[in-house]
């Protein structure tokens, strides 16, 4: 979400200068089944208002006759996806790479237990665009979701007031070919067509970012993959991976620098939840593997030459 970083590498081009970027601010499937990310989905967040009357309103005097704006963007929010899951922005799926059923099927290759999963987040089953598995669901479809929302009286007790506001912030992450500025225009210009009369919306972008797919042919991916085999001793896994990074599509366009996503944290680490945490095996076994990449890529590249 920074504002800077851009202008700083289009200034700086010189000082910048490199042959790769290593980044560890990715996961892996576990430490006994290591894995290296090869693309990141981009991201469009967004934050949304709804106005009703010009005043907290009593909810018995008003109630009934004023639109209260906590249920109109309820009904505005549930109307985003349809049925089957699928997001009903107009014109949100018309860039999206679609991958073959081969490239599909392998990506479905990495170990998954559909059980253990629910079990870790205590759900009774999961949910999502229907024809994908959850790691399709995650890695290679576009998603929008609620991050927060909030309106009207939430302190201790009772006030039984019909709300003049009511927000949400919402987060859409993207996959290659979608770009976040033309998915914000979209999102915006269907938000505020599909407000009711009774309410006014206004719509803020937040920041965004653009998806991804990193490598894997050359002497990076291949010293980060003999990196990991030589400290974990087993062949890493090519993954997806469900987050962002924006500052990796800014290396490529503004450096013209390709990244390997080189990672050691899981998806266990409670990443922006309460109890984040990092486990120690982890920090030490990044301590272990990123020197491993320096020495196979120096060997890679003076192959090369």
């Amino acid at each position: 979400g920074s504002s800077n970083l851009g202008g700083f590498l289009e200034a700086n081009k010189d000082k910048l200068k490199a042959d790769i970027v290593l980044v560890s601010d990715t996961s892996m499937i576990s430490l006994e089944t290591p894995s290296i990310e090869t693309g990141l989905r981009g991201l469009a967040y967004m934050e949304v208002e709804v106005t009703g009357p010009n005043r907290d309103l009593h909810s018995g005097v008003y109630g009934g006759a004023v639109a209260n704006p906590i249920t109109i963007l309820a009904k505005m929010i549930a109307s985003l996806h349809n049925e089957n899951n699928h997001i009903t922005i107009p014109g949100f799926y018309d860039q999206v790479m679609e991958l073959s059923a081969a490239e599909r099927e392998e990506l479905n290759k990495a170990p998954f237990s559909l059980e253990d999963y629910k079990k870790d987040l205590e759900i009774r089953d999961v949910w999502g665009e229907k024809g994908y598995t959850s790691l399709e669901r995650t890695g290679i479809r576009p998603t929008l979701e609620l991050n927060g929302i909030w309106g009207g009286y939430t302190g201790e007790g009772a006030k039984t007031v019909l709300p003049s506001k009511a927000y949400a912030k919402i987060s859409m992450r993207l996959v290659p070919n979608q770009k976040s500025s033309d998915i914000a225009r979209l999102f915006e210009k269907h938000f505020l067509s599909i407000a009711p009369d009774c309410v006014k919306v206004k719509v803020t972008e937040h920041h965004g970012g653009e998806p991804v797919v990193t490598p894997t042919e050359g002497e990076a991916y291949r010293a980060a993959a003999l990196a990991i085999e030589e400290s974990f001793g087993k062949k890493p896994i090519p993954t997806r991976g469900g987050g962002s990074i924006p500052i990796i599509a800014l290396f490529e366009r503004v450096l013209g620098l390709k990244t390997v996503l080189m990672g050691f944290g899981l998806d266990s680490d409670n990443i922006h939840s309460p109890n984040e945490h990092y486990g120690l095996e982890n920090f030490f076994k990044g301590i272990e593997t990123i020197p491993l990449f320096f020495k196979h890529y120096q060997k890679l590249k003076s192959k090369q030459a």
